[in-house]
């Protein structure tokens, strides 16, 4: 999720967890190499690091997902604090519990375990701070790549030669287009920053559809699944459109046959899942695309959730499908 340079990190967030895992056995790891004698030692040197290792980074980053939305709330600097005393307490209460097979060279330094600790997790989040800043240039970058992926110059010189037909026989719907029109690149443009909500997105989709449907007719038919869409779920603006445009012109466009293009909405668990599928017709060759718009929503997805968004392609002999994977969370 898209934080700022000076918030916590989020601690329920699957890729924050794994590089707290991955780095933390790192650090045994080369603290084992470092300090035995002889090679014979290394497996027992790495139980006895292990016994006092996991249990206090696993009961911490518990107890940090449980508090992760107050933490990224309050001050940066508070929630440093409260995060370094979480670890303490956690460590002080392991050190109580194992004192009785505490190192020998360690009974001459008190809180000698408790200070390791409480170090190793300040630079697990200046780790995580600098990782929050390299991305913003990023996030910004696939900013401008979306603004070019997003809205071919096609579709938008069709959609205004489509408004000008209608202008004088319906001017409703003529008025109608442009408002949908306007809606896109008001979002596209970065009018409406920051996440969206799942409604949101599905209007916005709703309105270019429409538009698509003034100018391919009959040749474009829509099925909506949406009545177990969780409205309120976060993501990223303008997904659905690019994929759905992509839909229309693999799927739609090179075929003089009428075409169905499917978009399924639903949250199971946790996890909120979208389908577009959209018709492959065997003996028209796949039209030649540059993949930005796939690719950028890819890698504003892997920007905003990390390891818990997953974007899959399925494809047969007469489909190909687009799968979204998402974690739930409410705007």
């Amino acid at each position: 999720m898209e934080q700022s340079t000076s918030s916590m990190p989020n601690f329920r967030n699957l890729g924050v967890l794994l590089r707290a895992l991955v780095l933390i056995h790192l650090g045994v790891l080369i603290y084992v190499l470092v300090t035995i004698n002889h090679w014979g030692e290394w497996s027992n040197k790495l139980t006895e690091a292990s016994l006092w290792v996991e249990p206090v980074l696993l009961i911490s980053l518990a107890g940090l997902a449980l508090f992760s939305t107050p933490l990224q709330r309050i001050n940066y600097r508070h929630a440093i604090t409260a995060v370094l005393i979480w670890v303490l307490l956690v460590s002080w209460g392991i050190s109580a519990i194992f004192d009785n097979i505490l190192p020998m060279e360690q009974k001459g330094m008190p809180f000698r375990f408790e200070l390791v600790s409480m170090s190793v997790a300040l630079l697990l989040l200046l780790h995580y701070q600098l990782w929050i800043r390299a991305l913003s240039p990023r996030l910004a970058e696939a900013r401008l790549i979306a603004l070019q992926a997003r809205i071919r110059p096609h579709f938008f010189f069709n959609s205004l030669n489509a408004v000008l037909s209608l202008i004088r026989s319906q001017p409703k719907l003529a008025e109608k287009l442009l408002e949908n029109l306007s809606d896109l690149f008001r979002v596209a443009m970065g009018s409406e920053t920051g996440l969206s909500t799942m409604a949101r997105e599905v209007e916005l989709a709703q309105g270019y559809l429409e538009i698509e449907k003034v100018r391919l007719g009959e040749r474009l038919h829509v099925e909506w699944h949406i009545d177990k869409m969780p409205a309120q779920a976060s993501i990223p603006p303008l997904i659905l459109q690019p994929l759905l445009e992509n839909a229309i012109y693999h799927g739609i466009e090179p075929n003089i046959e009428p075409g169905t293009i499917q978009l399924n909405v639903f949250r199971v668990r946790d996890e909120v899942h979208i389908d577009i599928r959209n018709p492959l017709l065997n003996h028209i060759p796949l039209r030649r695309g540059n993949g930005m718009a796939l690719d950028n929503v890819r890698e504003r997805l892997l920007l905003y959730y990390d390891a818990e968004a997953n974007v899959s392609i399925n494809s047969g002999n007469d489909y190909y499908q687009i799968h979204i994977t998402l974690p739930y969370r409410e705007l």
